[in-house]
């Protein structure tokens, strides 16, 4: 299994490069949930490169990015004549990645009114082209990804639920670069490396001091704001050591001091607050909190209480639904093993 593009030896990102050596030799649907700029796509690419359809058609759409009275025509293609403009059959994404890959980029910004037509195509593998009354099958692997939080979508009816679940089979979450800044060496050596051909330099030194401000800085950009701040050290350095201007250091020791927690409880409270935000408040199992912080579940409810986290009040989730209240209830019991 090749996974070369996959920059990092954190915990958390070790997690991710598991479940894709698990997903990618299979056919399921695949969920990738993290913030903007944590790498979905490079995941996306890994999966379809690892599995059976590798040498088949990968196919990327961005959901947010096309009109949304043009992205039926171009998920499903269109008929001549179909509309104003339509002057000749055009085969959609779903078609261009037939026996291959379709990975749907920002799948929470899909309208409310194509989603049927989704979820028909992962239920059936078919389509009807705009125009047309007659059914296209395909044989599509289907990976998504969101920035956004899909469950609350659904409870606020902005995201059909049965298409939720469709999608849901395989979720992987990608962990924010503040929660794996261990890896941020490897991954500034690896863009210079990858940038140096383009940029027409050769950079082979970096200031330890300049790595550990890049360490202490929070990245509200992740990936993609690291991967831009040294392509512009790059530019500006003027021999093979990379040099930022004071500017750019300015900018990150500002950001730093402005989402920074003023004591170790603070940082430690913010910190497991974000995770369990990110998991839905879910404590136990392989993607929960406690497996995401590296800690028992027992050790991470002692921690929420000593530090005052409880989980905010809200409409009832999903979850809370179907299972009733297992979360309040899991917690009940297990504060009271360990008071």
């Amino acid at each position: 299994m090749s996974l070369d593009n996959l920059i990092g030896s954190s915990r958390a990102f070790r997690s991710v490069v598991d479940d894709i050596r698990i997903v990618a030799p299979l056919g399921c649907v695949v969920l990738i949930q993290g913030e903007t700029g944590t790498g979905k796509e490079v995941v996306a690419r890994a999966i379809h490169d690892n599995g059976p359809r590798r040498d088949r058609p990968f196919i990327a759409i961005n959901c947010a990015a096309i009109p949304a009275a043009l992205l039926e025509s171009e998920l499903f293609g269109h008929e001549k004549g179909a509309f104003t403009g339509a002057v000749s059959q055009t085969i959609g994404r779903f078609h261009a990645a037939n026996s291959g890959t379709l990975f749907l980029d920002e799948i929470g910004d899909l309208p409310l009114e194509l989603q049927p037509k989704l979820l028909r195509v992962l239920q059936e593998q078919q389509f009807e082209r705009l125009g047309s009354t007659r059914a296209t099958h395909v044989d599509v692997r289907i990976v998504a990804a969101t920035n956004l939080h899909l469950r609350e979508m659904v409870i606020d009816k902005r995201f059909r639920a049965d298409l939720y679940y469709r999608l849901n089979v395989f979720p992987i979450v990608m962990p924010p670069l503040r929660d794996r800044k261990e890896d941020i060496p490897l991954l500034v050596w690896h863009f210079l490396e990858r940038l140096g051909p383009r940029l027409g330099k050769t950079i082979d030194q970096v200031p330890r001091g300049l790595l550990e401000q890049l360490m202490e800085y929070y990245w509200p950009g992740n990936i993609r704001e690291l991967h831009n701040f040294v392509e512009r050290a790059m530019i500006t350095s003027q021999d093979n050591t990379l040099s930022p201007r004071i500017n750019q250091l300015q900018a990150l020791f500002l950001g730093a001091q402005r989402v920074t927690p003023l004591t170790l409880a603070d940082a430690e409270r913010a910190h497991i607050q974000r995770i369990l935000t990110d998991t839905n408040w879910t404590l136990s199992g392989r993607n929960g909190a406690a497996a995401r912080l590296g800690m028992p579940r027992t050790t991470l409810i002692s921690r929420m209480q000593r530090l005052g986290i409880t989980k905010p009040a809200k409409k009832e989730s999903i979850n809370d639904e179907l299972h009733g209240t297992e979360l309040s209830s899991e917690m009940g019991e297990q504060f009271s093993a360990i008071g």
